[in-house]
């Protein structure tokens, strides 16, 4: 049922459209004044506001323009019994869905409350859509941490200030930035997002400043680079630990004078980007190491959002899961598995190296390989994807003696890039083979480029099996 409020200082107008519109089953409430209006539009949520243009303590018109600027899709109907052409022109400027007469028609009110109500919804809908196509997930969680981070980007979106997002891989620092964006001013322009570990270093600059045809051996035609296409917009350096000193000094002059030059280029060209970069690495150790420039990043690190580890937050770990299996069982189209509580602690009480990446591929991985429900033996017996190949087997187990296989399991990796490696080649392969080795298909799902797709492929010698 949509919830309506009526803003009018005039008892009779304001019973009489509460009568009409109550009888067409909106739930709505009313108020005589603008300010104790506004404060309401600010603690509850409604629909669709009616509002009078001439009112005491606060007119409509300011609190349409304050309204607005706290909630700019909620839409507004300006009611008066002073109608103008001009007052209409001017209602509409300021952000009104439409203008109506005192005394209203009583077809016309209908109508148009049923228009505004279609369009909010709309609008509510098309955001829900450009963030599901921009894969801009909502950040799970209420731990204090997580809060911390929620309260600094609503200070921070609308603002133009450069962001540095450290955290480990995994931990959701490319989210962070994503929020950043849809909040920002620039949310209607593109985010651009460069993944500096998965570039060549002798291509970097080529990548984030383009190059002009001919600039070197394979530049057979012109390259329009990064920030460019970010102009306007908003510029996501991922893993930026990982980028060359050359195009690190580009990228700091850049920064300082908003402007670039194509590699083999004369021309310098300005560019409005406003740049987040994010890395894993303790990059005041990399300046030490002589890897990274001090003054880019103090010029990267006006803000700093740190994303913690899955295991400095396992209060959240409970509503993330339940998240993803909601999503999970959706999108495999079957009924929603339960978790038991044991099963619940069972995953609080593991490493989750991965952090939350491997947090919703091992949920991925239970809702294939269990029951009917989730138990605490699932956990156990799957915890490591590697770890054995007999799944009857697995099930018969205890949940002590399985912990203890996935022990010995970890004693046959000498270190822990061995593991990783380990971990990342069963994943990319478990993923290969679910798409039936669509290498586009398993790029995006796993949120890879596909060149860095390929050539992990090729890193860890996968091949399609014969079937």
């Amino acid at each position: 049922m949509a919830k309506l409020l009526i803003i009018d200082d005039e008892r009779a107008i304001r019973s009489t459209l509460r009568e009409i519109l109550e009888y067409e089953n909106y739930d709505v409430e009313d108020i005589d004044n603008g300010v104790d209006g506004l404060d309401l539009i600010k603690k509850k949520k409604f629909d669709l506001v009616l509002c009078d243009i001439k009112m005491n303590k606060m007119d409509g018109m300011e609190v349409l323009e304050q309204a607005q600027a706290y909630s700019p899709d909620l839409p507004f109907i300006m009611i008066s019994g002073h109608g103008t052409v001009e007052t209409a022109i001017e209602a509409s400027k300021k952000g009104a869905f439409d203008f109506i007469s005192k005394p209203p028609d009583l077809n016309r009110l209908l109508i148009t409350v049923r228009n505004a109500l279609d369009r909010g919804t709309l609008v509510t809908e098309t955001k829900v859509l450009k963030r599901k196509a921009s894969k801009t997930r909502d950040i799970l969680g209420s731990s204090e941490s997580i809060g911390k981070i929620k309260e600094t980007i609503e200070r921070v979106a609308p603002t133009d200030a450069r962001v540095l997002i450290t955290g480990a891989n995994g931990s959701g620092k490319e989210l962070v930035a994503r929020w950043l964006h849809e909040k920002s001013n620039r949310a209607d322009s593109p985010l651009i997002e460069v993944n500096c570990a998965a570039i060549p270093s002798e291509l970097i600059e080529s990548e984030l400043f383009g190059h002009e045809k001919g600039s070197f051996t394979s530049a057979v035609k012109q390259r329009i680079g990064k920030f460019e296409l970010a102009n306007g917009g908003t510029l996501f350096l991922d893993e930026i630990g990982d980028m060359s000193l050359s195009a690190q000094a580009k990228v700091l002059r850049a920064l300082q004078e908003h402007k670039i030059s194509r590699v083999g280029g004369e021309k310098e060209l300005e560019v409005n980007v406003r740049v987040l970069a994010a890395t894993n690495k303790d990059l005041l150790k990399e300046i030490e190491d002589g890897n990274f420039r001090m003054d880019l990043y103090h010029r990267l690190n006006v803000i700093n959002i740190h994303v913690p580890h899955l295991t400095e937050r396992i209060e959240d770990i409970p509503e993330i899961a339940l998240h993803f299996l909601e999503e999970i069982c959706k999108e495999y189209g079957m009924p929603v598995k339960k978790i038991g509580d044991a099963a619940m602690a069972a995953l609080q009480a593991l490493p989750w190296t991965g952090n939350v990446r491997e947090l919703h591929n091992m949920i991925e991985r239970l809702i294939i390989l269990s029951d009917k429900a989730i138990t605490e033996q699932d956990v156990a017996a799957f915890a490591n994807p590697g770890g054995g190949t007999n799944i009857g087997a697995a099930h018969a187990a205890t949940g002590q003696q399985a912990v203890r296989s996935v022990g010995q399991n970890y004693d046959s990796f000498s270190n822990f890039q061995d593991y990783k490696d380990h971990a990342e080649k069963e994943f990319i392969k478990f993923k290969l083979e679910k798409n039936n080795w669509n290498v586009s298909k398993t790029a995006d799902d796993i949120d890879i480029q596909r060149s860095h797709l390929y050539s992990k492929i090729e890193k860890f010698g996968l091949k399609r099996t014969a079937e």
